[in-house]
């Protein structure tokens, strides 16, 4: 069993939209070399986004919360995160959802999914779709009418 010490995690990180310390996924799975499951630390800034509001047909996805407060946008509803919450989204269930940082400091959330070989992730708000085949090397994105669209993240 390998040990995973904080200076092997793989880390990516993107611009935040507002602070000045970019958006971080330190990620444990690509670390351990795991293939049917991801987890990471996500830690987002004040007034970023986890993601555009999704769901997934095939994938199984888990949040828990580290440190900071974190507002889950799931549907509609909105509920604020704390230090010991949990939030869990079964593949095929037809709610988008997504995290915002909402407060004035950073927050750290473990995020776990499965990693299906086939998945199909809808963008409720946008009209986009997106068909993932782990055996092929790009993405394949569409509109709710099947006619293709930009990938929302590329835009």
């Amino acid at each position: 069993m390998p040990v995973i010490t904080p200076e092997r995690l793989v880390v990516e990180e993107t611009p935040a939209h507002i602070a000045n310390e970019p958006d971080r996924l330190m990620w444990i799975s690509e670390a351990g070399g795991l293939t049917q499951f991801g987890a990471c630390i996500e830690v987002l800034q004040p007034g970023s986004r986890s993601s555009i509001k999704h769901w997934h047909s095939a994938e199984d996805e888990m949040i828990y919360v580290l440190e900071g407060e974190i507002t889950l946008i799931e549907g509609e509803e909105e509920t604020v995160l704390r230090p010991g919450d949990a939030a869990t989204f079964r593949a095929g269930v037809p709610v988008g959802h997504l995290l915002e940082n909402r407060s004035s400091k950073p927050t750290r959330c473990l995020v776990v999914g499965t990693r299906a070989a086939v998945d199909t992730i809808t963008y409720p708000d946008l009209d986009r779709v997106c068909y993932r085949d782990r055996s092929q090397p790009d993405d394949i994105w569409t509109n709710g009418a099947g006619e293709p669209a930009p990938n929302p993240y590329e835009e």
